[in-house]
């Protein structure tokens, strides 16, 4: 179990909500403090700070309104109703004016006039536009924390796209006919050497994103030994499209040879070369953050999957092994013996019935001492009742 928890403590966790108590925490302590300096009119200052900070999102959003009602009414919305689509898209939606309202109304309530309190209109009417200036600008433009937050959230990362590709156009379609198709294979090569806990599809991740189109270049203890029974499936309008796997023979340190279906993640493909085009905007760190994303993506699929568990097995692969030229093989052979530990466990051998006589002589047994059983009864359930103490039978004795 190693090699997993290495795994997991490379892939990153989603994001809680530490952000969000931590600026409760702030907000409670200045309130403590305001409520120690100026108790009168905390309510008062909440309100007004409330309707400065509110009022610059309106601003902003009205900004947006102009934008997509001139130039992009038709294009993206596609002549739909402004209250129900545009106006949200621009952020002029409940969360955003309800704040608003509910200064006006503590202000309202407070009977505070904004005209007769000095320069406080002048700020309250200031910080908005600033805001509005700032956010046009990027200034106050959200971080890469918060984009990569809503993006994880909301799925719109490259990886999870990928990852949903790679399960539904092809994991989905060939990993329930896989152990099928390697006992044909075993069938037909009597000299193969499967494990009992190796059916099951290796899929390769490396950190790096940079896939080796034939692993016996990497690692010279790994050989092609042959492939798979074709599997062909209708699929996009072309007629029997065949989905196939290579097995590999992988030799560990002593000779032994170990048969095994292995492939590398190809969406993994599509991220090194975007990395490596210039318009992509995809540099290396990105496609690092993507990779992992992809696999904890794939794996949390996966698991959901009833037609594809326990027919695969995820191997995440570091890039900090270029002083081992047998790193590929040995990280392989690993993973092999672990699924044979899990395969043992799961098929360790029950204990002995016991002997049919013991069997008989089971009621004959001191009740204390047998496992409970349930009784079922085809009488009809009597009533409760106390016991009936009857002498005459000692009497008549």
């Amino acid at each position: 179990m190693h090699c997993l928890r290495d795994e997991d403590a490379l892939i990153p966790s989603p994001r809680g909500g530490l952000p969000k108590v931590c600026a409760a925490l702030v907000a409670i302590i200045v309130t403590g403090g305001l409520l120690l300096l100026s108790p009168g009119r905390v309510i008062n200052l909440g309100a007004k700070a409330t309707l400065g900070v509110t009022l610059g999102p309106l601003l902003y959003g009205l900004c947006l309104l102009v934008e997509e009602l001139l130039h992009h009414s038709k294009t993206r919305y596609h002549g739909r109703l402004l209250l129900s689509h545009v106006l949200p898209a621009c952020g002029l939606e409940a969360k955003t004016l309800l704040p608003v309202a509910m200064a006006i109304l503590l202000l309202h309530l407070t009977r505070y006039s904004v005209i007769q309190e000095g320069q406080s209109w002048e700020l309250i009417v200031l910080v908005p536009v600033l805001y509005a200036l700032f956010k046009s600008l990027g200034i106050l433009g959200p971080t890469k924390v918060e984009v990569s937050d809503i993006c994880e959230e909301r799925k719109m990362n490259v990886a999870h796209g990928l990852a949903w590709s790679f399960f539904l156009g092809y994991l989905h379609l060939v990993l329930p006919s896989l152990e099928k198709s390697i006992n044909s294979f075993c069938d037909s090569h009597r000299d193969n050497f499967w494990g009992c806990g190796s059916k099951k599809l290796l899929i390769l991740i490396p950190l790096n994103a940079n896939i080796s189109h034939r692993l016996e270049d990497e690692d010279n203890h790994i050989q092609f030994c042959d492939s798979l029974p074709n599997s062909e499936i209708d699929r996009a309008g072309v007629r029997g499209r065949v989905y196939k796997h290579s097995v590999y023979r992988v030799m560990d340190e002593r000779g032994k040879a170990h048969d095994c279906a292995v492939e590398y993640a190809t969406p993994l493909l599509t991220l090194y070369l975007m990395s490596q085009e210039r318009s992509a905007g995809f540099g290396e760190s990105e496609r690092r953050q993507q990779v992992l994303l992809f696999y904890r993506t794939l794996r949390d699929i996966l698991e959901q999957s009833l037609e594809c568990r326990n027919r695969y097995r995820l191997i995440l692969l570091k890039d900090d092994h270029e002083e081992d030229p047998h790193f590929l093989s040995k990280t392989i052979l690993r993973h092999l013996e672990q699924q044979n530990k899990e395969e043992f466990c799961l098929n360790a051998p029950q204990q002995e019935t016991k002997d049919p006589v013991a069997m008989e002589d089971w009621h004959m047994s001191d009740p204390m001492s047998r496992d409970p059983t349930l009784m079922i009864s085809l009488e009809r359930p009597q009533p409760l009742r106390g016991p009936v103490e009857d002498t005459d039978n000692y009497r008549e004795t």
